[in-house]
């Protein structure tokens, strides 16, 4: 006869799951009325499972703190944001709307811009620790601010995500030498690297650390991400907060309109150009929505 447990999903491949349980990892499927209820497990789910000798079957998904599309994962307490300026280039609007997915759900964002001993992205670092990010500066070659990047993930669980290429499979080797993950070369033509992470996966680092390492995207990929209503956009975005509610019209979009406090922020360096044209992109996607639709 099965006996019931809880434990966390640390691993999520095809359908299969594997749950931490104390002293052991059980691989489980998930009962199908999961799937067709729209709840499929996620990576850093806690879960019931009923198991048998080595095999189990997830049974339920306890309540989630908070969960996304892409990356893939629940109940995070941070969201490390990879970028780098150089091979492969991140494209603001990239972190932005990983962002604002994040803080939509009122999750911590830091940004990790790796490959600095190629780059030290000076522009990129200015513009997001003006908008209140912590930002840290990484090298997986040099191993330059990876104990900074340790300090900030300390007794947290946190989900690196980012450009594919970047680094984050090496930043983790870093990290935690024994983990021995695969990384991949970035192609000099095309400016983008190999998916070499191909499922989410969470690792302990010690100290009650935990990190959730996730495949890559590309821009192309944001389609695939979170939805965020137009009417909510402007609250994802936390370097706006001094402005809203101040403008001339109490539904003011922040695009056209007269009066706009946030725009005239925008004119005098107060608030950073890149974000606010993230802003109105996310504004134009938001807009083709169908409400109806989300029910």
């Amino acid at each position: 006869m099965a006996d019931k447990c809880e434990g966390r999903i640390i691993r999520s491949i095809s359908g299969f799951y594997d749950v931490q349980l104390p002293g052991q990892v059980i691989t489980c499927r998930a009962r199908g009325i999961l799937r067709r209820e729209g709840n499929s497990p996620l990576t850093g789910d806690l879960v019931t499972i009923s198991r048998e000798k080595d095999k189990g079957m997830v049974e339920a998904i306890l309540p989630r703190r908070n969960s996304f599309i892409r990356p893939a994962v629940a109940n995070v307490d941070a969201l490390v944001v990879f970028a780098a300026n150089v091979n492969p280039v991140t494209e603001p609007f990239l972190i932005d709307r990983v962002a604002a997915i994040a803080g939509e759900q009122n999750v911590p964002v830091y940004l990790c811009i790796n490959k600095c001993d190629l780059d030290p992205a000076v522009d990129l670092q200015r513009i997001y620790e003006h908008a209140g990010f912590p930002v840290i500066c990484t090298s997986a070659e040099t191993g330059e601010g990876v104990e900074q990047l340790r300090s900030l993930l300390r007794g947290k669980l946190t989900a690196f995500t980012g450009n594919t290429g970047v680094g984050k499979s090496s930043i983790l080797n870093r990290l935690a030498p024994e983990l021995n993950l695969a990384t991949g070369e970035v192609s000099e033509k095309l400016g983008r690297g190999r998916h070499t992470t191909r499922h989410v996966e969470l690792f302990s680092l010690g100290e009650d650390t935990y990190v959730m390492d996730t495949p890559g995207f590309s821009s192309f990929d944001t389609d695939q991400m979170d939805i965020i209503l137009k009417e909510n956009l402007q609250y994802s975005f936390p370097d706006f907060a001094p402005w809203i509610g101040r403008c001339r019209f109490d539904d003011c979009s922040h695009r056209k309109e007269p009066g706009c406090v946030l725009r005239e922020a925008v004119e005098t360096g107060q608030v950073e150009r890149s974000r606010y044209d993230s802003y109105l992109r996310l504004y134009e996607k938001a807009s083709q929505i169908k409400v109806w639709e989300l029910k």
